[in-house]
Order: C-alpha cells, then sequence, then structure tokens
C-alpha cells in the first residue's frame, strides 16, 4: 500500500514541479514590466497542462507532501513551548486560519484571471493586481512592489528551510555516530547511552556542502523528481516508525503544564506556522488540476488531514517526552538500529529535498543575475550564484545551529507574512472597491494583526534566545540522552 502510494505520488512530483517551475516564470523577469510575452507562455503552458491535469487524489497528495517535512518532528517542542491544553488548541487554530487564507488567496487569484482573461496567476501577480484595484493611489502606483514583496519572502522561507536542512542534518547524523558504538538490536532494553566524543555539529554541516553543491548543480528538475521520490519514500517509512513508537508507553501527563509561559508561547508560533507552510503551491496546484472547480473542498481536506496530523504529533510526542523533548522528535528515539534508521531515513530524504527546496530561490534570483551577463557567462555565473547560496545557507546553519530557533525564526519572520499577513489585506485591496461587509474586514484585519503581533513577537523571542550566552542556554539540540 504505502509502494502504491508513493508511486502514485512520483507520477504527480514531475507535475507539480514542472508547474512550479511555470508560475515561477514571471518572477524569473521582475525587471521586465512588459508581460505580454510572459502572457503568451503562460496560455501555451496552461494549454498543455490542462490536457495532462493531475487528479483529484494526485493534488491532496500535494497538498500533504506540501505541509511534510521537518517542521513535524519540531512540533512536540512547540507544543512544550505552548502548554498540553494550550498546544493542540493553538495548532487547530492556526491550521484553520492557514486553510483560509489559502482559500482567500485562490478566490482572488481566480478573480483576477477572470477580469483578465489569464488562464494562470501566481502568487506575486495576485497580490500586485490586488494592490493596483485598492482604493489608494498610492498603493496602485506602487503595486509592483506587492509582487517584489511576496518574491522576497518566498526567497527568505526557502532558503531559510535550506538552513534548517542542514541544522536537522547535522544533529540528526552527529547522534548516529555518537552513538555507533553502544547501538544494538533491542529496542527495549532500558539503559544509559553515554555518546562516544565525536566532532562539533558545525563540522558535520561543512561536510554535506560537497553534496548539497553538487545537488544543487542538476538544473533539469525531471532528475530531480527521482529525489523527491526518494525523499518522499524515506520520510513516509520513518514518520511510521515515528508514530507507532511515540503511541505506546506515554507516562501520566498530569504534571506538564496546560498553558506554559507565554514567554515561550511566540517559539510555538513560529515553529507551527513554519510547519503550515504550503501557500505557495497552493495556486501552481489548482492551475495544474483538470477540474479545478473541486480544489477548494480538496485543499480543505488536505488541510483538515494536516491539521489533525500535526495535532497528533505535536501532542503525543510531548506526551511521551515530557520536559525531556528535543528541537527534533529523532533525537528522542530509543538507541537501536530500528531507531536510528529512521534517522538515516530522514536524513536522505531532507538531503534529496534540499534541492527541491532550492530549486525555488534559484528560479528567482539567477535568472535576475544572469540577464545583466553576457551570454558567453551565463553559465559560469549560474553555477557560481548556486555555489554562493549553497555556501550562505550553510554559513547561516553553522552561525545559528540551535534547530528549534531556526525553525522559529524562519517561520515567525517568513512564513507569518506569506500564510497569515498578506493574504487577509489582498482579499480588503481586491473588494473593498466593491463593498465589503464590515465584518469581513474586521475578520481579515484581525487575522493580519494576529500574523503581525506573532511575526513581531516570534522573531524578537527567537532573536533574544539566540544572543543569550551558550553557557544558559538549554541544550533542546543535545546528543546525550538516556533510555
Amino acid at each position: 500500500m504505502a509502494v502504491a502510494k508513493n508511486v502514485r505520488d512520483l507520477q504527480g512530483a514531475v507535475s507539480l514541479n514542472l508547474d512550479l517551475r511555470s508560475s515561477l516564470q514571471s518572477t524569473k523577469n521582475l525587471q521586465n514590466k512588459d508581460s505580454g510575452f510572459l502572457d503568451v507562455n503562460s496560455s501555451e503552458s496552461t494549454d498543455l497542462d490542462k490536457t495532462k491535469g493531475i487528479t483529484g487524489f494526485q493534488t491532496l497528495v500535494h497538498v500533504l507532501k506540501g505541509n511534510m517535512g521537518t517542521g513535524i518532528l519540531g512540533l512536540p517542542l512547540a507544543v512544550k513551548n505552548a502548554g498540553i491544553l494550550m498546544g493542540p488548541l493553538s495548532l487547530l487554530v492556526m491550521g484553520f486560519i492557514a486553510c483560509h487564507c489559502m482559500h482567500i488567496l485562490v478566490r482572488c487569484a481566480r478573480r483576477f484571471c477572470h477580469r483578465f482573461n489569464k488562464p494562470f496567476m501566481d502568487y506575486g501577480d495576485t497580490v500586485m493586481h490586488g494592490l493596483e484595484a485598492s482604493p489608494s493611489t498610492w498603493l496602485q502606483t506602487h503595486a509592483h512592489w506587492g509582487r517584489h514583496i511576496v518574491s522576497f519572502f518566498l526567497i527568505i522561507t526557502q532558503l531559510g528551510f535550506c538552513c534548517v536542512y542542514i541544522v536537522f542534518l547535522a544533529e540528526n547524523l552527529k547522534q548516529v555516530v555518537e552513538a555507533v558504538n553502544s547501538t544494538t538490536n533491542n529496542c527495549y532494553n532500558n539503559e544509559t547511552v553515554i555518546p562516544m566524543p565525536t566532532m562539533d555539529s558545525r563540522l558535520y554541516m561543512l561536510s554535506f556542502l560537497p553534496v548539497l553543491v553538487l545537488l544543487v548543480f542538476i538544473r533539469n528538475l525531471r532528475i530531480l523528481t527521482i529525489f523527491s521520490m526518494l525523499a518522499n519514500i524515506s520520510m513516509l517509512a520513518s514518520l511510521i516508525i515515528i508514530a507507532q513508537y511515540i503511541a505506546q508507553g506515554i507516562p501520566d501527563p498530569s504534571q506538564l503544564p496546560l498553558v506554559a509561559s507565554w514567554k515561550t508561547y511566540p517559539l510555538f508560533f513560529g515553529t507551527a506556522i513554519f510547519s503550515f507552510e504550503s501557500i505557495g503551491v497552493v495556486l501552481p496546484l489548482e492551475n495544474k488540476m483538470k477540474d479545478a472547480s473541486r480544489f477548494p473542498a480538496i485543499l480543505s481536506l488536505g488541510l483538515s488531514i494536516v491539521t489533525a496530523l500535526y495535532t497528533s504529533i505535536g501532542t503525543l510526542g510531548y506526551l511521551r517526552f515530557g520536559d525531556d523533548i528535543k528541537a527534533s522528535i529523532t533525537l528522542n528515539l530509543p538507541n537501536c538500529w530500528l531507531y536510528q534508521s529512521v534517522k538515516l531515513l530522514y536524513i536522505i530524504g531532507i538531503l534529496c529535498t534540499y534541492a527541491l527546496q532550492f530549486y525555488v530561490p534559484a528560479e528567482i534570483i539567477i535568472p535576475f543575475t544572469v540577464s545583466r551577463m553576457s551570454k558567453r557567462w551565463s553559465l559560469l555565473v549560474d553555477l557560481s550564484m548556486r555555489f554562493a547560496l549553497v555556501c550562505l545557507t550553510c554559513i547561516l546553519a553553522v552561525l545559528v545551529p540551535r534547530l528549534d530557533l531556526v525553525l522559529s525564526l524562519v517561520g515567525s519572520v517568513s512564513s507569518s507574512a506569506l500564510a497569515l499577513i498578506i493574504p487577509p489585506l489582498l482579499e480588503i485591496t481586491t473588494y473593498y472597491s466593491e463593498g465589503m461587509n464590515p465584518l469581513t474586514i474586521a475578520k481579515d484585519a484581525l487575522i493580519s494583526i494576529l500574523g503581525f503581533v506573532g511575526f513581531v513577537a516570534g522573531t524578537y523571542q527567537a532573536l533574544d534566545e539566540l544572543i543569550k550566552p551558550e553557557d544558559s542556554l538549554p541544550f533542546s539540540n543535545s546528543t546525550i540522552f538516556i533510555l
């Protein structure tokens, strides 16, 4: 059954990735004010896509896949930062709001597609046209900045994912290597594990750099799809093993706080919104469907499944490990080869996913740079930019080696803007001139304000934790563990 699911996932992976490429064509030409050429390409691409569109089931698989990454592994610690009652309730509310904002984006994009007779509208163009439709003359004049802002946050988000992946790879490989001498086949024998001294996690990050550089040098999206399939298989197997482990042997939860300190709640917000970040693939998925009218229902179903899964993993993980929960739940698994294999499988999955996440910012930044160079230097500039961007993500990961804070910081800074702040404001600018219900305006304003408060508080709290002296930090990424 799992094999069949992944085969179906592979069939749709090429479609989704090619669609992402198509949706970024307008972003690749940020400096080009004449969009006529882009419209022609978009029409041809869409006509071809609709004849080979993906089914509702494949769309659902991609919605689920778009939310499944390292974020889900950090949710148990996020629940700890909110409390055993407040955490799950907040995840449910956040899932509902994130789904609602995605529906807003789809509805606004459809409206502008109909108004301008375009077959497809990406996130950046939707925001730009939304500002053009606003009653404010200043916003209309500066509407093109809406597209630039979306592209900026998209770059920050995707490169942030890449930084998180590097920290995750290093921490998990470090733990496997440190415990390799004491790893056994017995997963039920309680004993204290004394890790073997090994090199610093920053050196592990640097050791992954050559492999990551080689992966991002692959510019053919169809080849990258092979890595996508491998990542899907690895992560699916890992999540199944993790879920069956944390669901058994749960201790008495009465000692866990129902509501944690409000000082740590912003860290919960950043990690949670990081996990729900799939808004960037919503419009490409809708455009790729054979029957796009079914997309809203499929999106709601997919986000409901994701929210239920996130709430379950986050709650059960915290219940299972309590205050000993690490930044990634994989770091809490027993020291036997079955559960060590989970870390290795996730390492393979994340390593393969890095190139796919990197593809999005590369398709925004590199063409913009290459267009300003002579054609004979285009390949060299392309490869040099890829190398520089990979080194940048590695350097940032080395500077901020705490996985929980990287998750929270990326989620607070960019994910909150794309998923919570911009869509409600987009709805107001799009429909305000036609008359809006005051309750709708109040609802949109409230969501944006909550997103902005989370943005400020989460960013401040993450940065505040980062600048604390190292000796005062909790070892949430510690590889010392007791079984």
